[in-house]
């Protein structure tokens, strides 16, 4: 079990590379849902997203023969941005593996940020494999999205800021809910939230289709879900949890929410026009589970996490159209 210390270490280790991310309130979003909303606004963290943090922690705990031989890792976007940045800062040679279907902002700002972009077709190649090979042949560390201890440890220091913040504002968090793939951010940030708010609710928000955890959870046991089924939630399309990362959630996660396409678009849409802040699909489903009516707010202090800002200037302005 990773824990508190490991998370407190992680945040030592970015301080001056992740950003405070901050937590935002606003009155007519209370008003609307009847309940204290703060919004924590990992969009505005470095690359967008983050991920930056696991991916750093864990760069920056490479030996220095093992940095040599650089790093390879496998992502849709936002831990391909993460790893670059990071392998960039450190110095560290990265090779990422990602979906040729992947949005344009998230290929090209990867490459931007230094990293060796490899694609593969989503629907008929394995990134995992392909990723491990690539490894094998180099010699390379892997840098696995969610499933690493320091990983799940530096997506934990998110859990911790928002302890210390919804207490600083003397609004602690009664429940916080989170956009989930493969589980490193929900976990590594349940352990920290129960460290400093024992009585806290951690929730998990996932794409229709794709809510592998929230089966998980129900059945007690890792499921695998299809992914041949299209979604607008690029982020978080997983087939299932992570070992590490369920084991963790099945003890410290209370429950799971599921959002449509449509939802994640009006919570895009809600949190352009009312809030000023650029979500992704995947970093909105929180919000949208939430504007939704998926969970009681009312009366209560209830965290979101907007977990990600990088998408395609096209998605976006799909979603800012209001369905007739």
């Amino acid at each position: 079990m990773i824990t508190i210390a490991d998370i407190e270490a992680a945040a030592t280790r970015l301080k001056g590379v992740a950003a405070l991310t901050p937590l935002l309130q606003n009155a007519a979003l209370d008003e609307l849902l009847g309940g204290r909303l703060l919004l924590k606004a990992e969009c505005l963290q470095r690359t967008g997203s983050f991920k930056i943090r696991g991916a750093y922690n864990l760069l920056r705990q490479l030996l220095p023969a093992q940095a040599r031989c650089g790093a390879v890792a496998w992502s849709s976007g936002n831990h391909a941005q993460g790893v670059a940045a990071a392998g960039t800062m450190l110095g560290i040679h990265t090779t990422i593996v990602m979906p040729e279907d992947a949005p344009k902002t998230k290929l090209e700002n990867t490459r931007r940020l230094g990293g060796e972009v490899i694609t593969y077709d989503r629907y008929s190649g394995d990134r995992e494999s392909i990723a491990r090979a690539i490894a094998a042949e180099r010699g390379a560390e892997l840098v696995p999205s969610y499933e690493h201890a320091a990983i799940i440890a530096g997506q934990g220091t998110v859990g911790l800021e928002v302890a210390a913040q919804s207490l600083a504002l003397g609004l602690p968090a009664e429940q916080v809910v989170i956009p989930c793939g493969g589980g490193g951010l929900t976990s590594g940030s349940a352990i920290a939230l129960k460290a400093r708010l024992p009585g806290v609710q951690v929730f998990t928000a996932e794409p229709e289709y794709y809510d592998d955890t929230l089966q998980s959870l129900q059945q007690g046991k890792r499921v695998s879900v299809p992914t041949n089924v299209a979604s607008i939630c690029d982020a978080l399309l997983t087939a299932s949890p992570g070992q590490m990362t369920f084991e963790i959630m099945q003890k410290l996660v209370s429950g799971g929410l599921v959002v449509s396409d449509e939802e994640v678009r009006a919570a895009m849409r809600f949190a352009f026009q009312e809030l000023k802040i650029v979500i992704e699909p995947g970093g909105a489903a929180a919000l949208a589970a939430v504007l939704a009516g998926k969970i009681d707010v009312r009366d209560r202090t209830t965290v979101v996490v907007l977990s990600g800002g990088n998408v395609d200037v096209e998605v976006f302005a799909s979603a800012q159209v209001v369905p007739v």
